[in-house]
């Protein structure tokens, strides 16, 4: 087993929420002259708030989408927040808001370097589709199984993965993916381990 310790780093959680009537954004312009709302070039209100620093589109649906926030936690506090904020400027708001987190994005290191073309071929060990095509992108691609992720994985031993609906999910999908490449000789640590 390494030394080397992997470490996630949650770069993007994307929440959708849902108010159960619609919303006139009009209404909001007046009530918050800082969104930013051009309906002649995207259809939704664009909420920024700065702690947690967010970004939350608004549709006249009542539907909202919440972007950038750095974890689950704080995906779920900017969406209530705007709420309530809305309520705040006098916006009329019934029911209870339903949230649901949608996308995960994160980086990390394996901490050693992976021979991608060994990886790619040894793929029946993996329990994922892989795709790998050097020329057209210097990473492999790894739709992993359990959990439902998709893992962009480069030489360097640095990957991206997207796809997860908690932030556990990512965790996991990273634990897994460095003990199939431990157990099949597939990474090298510099120092031997």
């Amino acid at each position: 087993m390494p030394l080397v310790k992997t470490a996630v780093k949650i770069e993007n959680v994307v929440a959708c929420a849902a108010l159960k009537h619609g919303i006139d954004l009009r209404a909001v312009v007046k009530a918050f002259p800082l969104v930013d709302y051009r309906p002649e070039r995207f259809p939704g209100l664009v909420f920024k708030l700065k702690r947690p620093r967010t970004t939350i589109l608004i549709f006249s649906t009542g539907k909202m989408v919440c972007t950038g926030a750095k974890s689950e936690r704080d995906a779920v506090r900017a969406l209530r927040k705007v709420v309530k904020t809305l309520t705040k400027g006098g916006m009329i708001i019934r029911g209870k808001l339903e949230i649901e987190i949608k996308n995960v994005v994160a980086t990390a290191s394996l901490g050693g370097t992976v021979d991608l073309l060994q990886v790619y071929e040894s793929e029946r060990d993996m329990c994922g589709r892989i795709s790998y095509e050097p020329e057209q992108f210097p990473g492999l691609v790894y739709r992993m199984n359990d959990p439902k992720v998709v893992i962009l994985l480069f030489s360097s031993g640095k990957l991206v993965c997207t796809g997860a609906r908690k932030e556990g999910d990512v965790q996991q999908a990273v634990v897994n993916l460095r003990q199939k490449l431990e157990k099949n000789d597939l990474i090298y640590f510099e120092n031997g381990f």
